[in-house]
């Protein structure tokens, strides 16, 4: 995991193309997200360097402290359920809790099943629904995750037998 590039642009807006054929991201609004022209908004690439592939991965986040969204998630297909989301949502978690975030928001269609049962093993609970959110009329579930205070380096550090 890592912060992107504008090199990552092209394969971010491949992918999103992929992940979200209803409603892509624009190229200008990957770059500009990337290139830090967007200050809320961070992207997190996730890459398979022993595939020789690269990019198999990347996450969106929007940080208005105490708030963190996750605004997008998207693995490539043969890397699905392999973990790669997963490492993803942990690499976000921690950059929005080391931010100060203490609530991590996102919305999913009702429909993606695959998605839902991801965020719930990692603690997500509903708090709310949003009715006809995407475009082809698919409900929205708002989730939500509360966050561990981010450890300051000057903090006590304390170990359990």
């Amino acid at each position: 995991m890592r912060p992107a590039t504008p090199a990552d642009v092209p394969a971010i807006v491949a992918l999103e193309a992929e992940a979200f054929p209803l409603d892509p991201w624009s190229h200008n609004l990957v770059s500009e997200g990337v290139r830090d022209a967007l200050p809320t908004v961070s992207y997190l690439v996730a890459e398979d360097p022993g595939s020789g592939e690269g990019l198999v991965g990347y996450a969106v986040l929007s940080l208005v402290v105490p708030d963190a969204e996750l605004q997008r998630i998207a693995v490539v297909p043969h890397c699905r359920r392999s973990g790669t989301g997963a490492a993803l949502l942990a690499a976000v978690r921690e950059h929005a809790a080391d931010a100060g975030a203490t609530r991590l928001l996102l919305e999913v269609r009702e429909d993606n099943a695959a998605a839902i049962a991801l965020y719930a093993a990692h603690g997500f609970a509903e708090l709310g629904r949003r009715p006809r959110y995407y475009r082809d009329g698919t409900d929205a579930i708002l989730l939500s995750l509360t966050l561990p205070e981010a450890s300051s380096p000057d903090a006590p550090v304390t170990m359990e037998a």
